[in-house]
């Protein structure tokens, strides 16, 4: 099926909880996703290789898995999920802090500035910040200038960590951006 694209002044999307019915569509957004922001970033031959049906099985093993993760999507009328985000507490050497982390935030590239990005992100910051942590971590390729855009927008800023990060022994590294959050009711 062909996602026909929704109008630059199409209303907000409905922000919801992923169910594992959505995993299909999660595996479309993402698969597509990556291989529309991380052209010219990483192999061309890895990214041509990812495929939907694998990564929609992966999916449903992680949304098994672990239930300290929160998984959302943005759904249109119409056009069904066209984005989808996962957050929970910040991973080091194996441990969970008190810090959230953004783990993953896409939309299907026709989507991009219709504001299901921003619909998304203002969701998972509500909810981390109800949550308790006390801010919010994110890692970004950082040959990335769209996203980092992006993300600076809605506050975030890099911090000077760096990652190696490599896909087939091209090195991408990542950058780590941060957001104080603020709870509930506060000022």
């Amino acid at each position: 099926m062909t996602a026909r694209p929704a109008p630059a002044h199409a209303p907000d999307p409905l922000i919801r909880d992923m169910t594992v019915d959505d995993c299909e569509a999660v595996a479309t957004v993402r698969v597509r996703g990556w291989q529309s922001a991380y052209a010219g970033l990483m192999p061309q031959a890895h990214l041509d290789a990812m495929d939907i049906a694998e990564d929609a099985e992966r999916r449903r093993g992680f949304f098994a898995a672990d239930d300290a993760v929160v998984n959302l999507v943005a759904e249109r009328a119409g056009l069904g999920v066209v984005g989808w985000a996962a957050y929970g507490p910040y991973r080091e050497n194996g441990k969970r802090l008190a810090r959230g982390e953004l783990y993953a935030i896409y939309v299907a590239p026709e989507q991009t500035g219709t504001g299901a990005g921003r619909a998304l992100m203002a969701e998972v910051l509500a909810r981390a910040a109800a949550a308790g942590h006390p801010d919010l971590a994110l890692w970004v390729l950082a040959g990335n200038a769209p996203a980092r855009r992006f993300y600076e927008r809605a506050g975030f800023h890099a911090d000077g960590a760096e990652e190696p990060f490599e896909v087939d022994g091209v090195p991408v590294p990542e950058v780590r951006y941060v957001r104080p959050l603020s709870p509930p009711g506060a000022g």
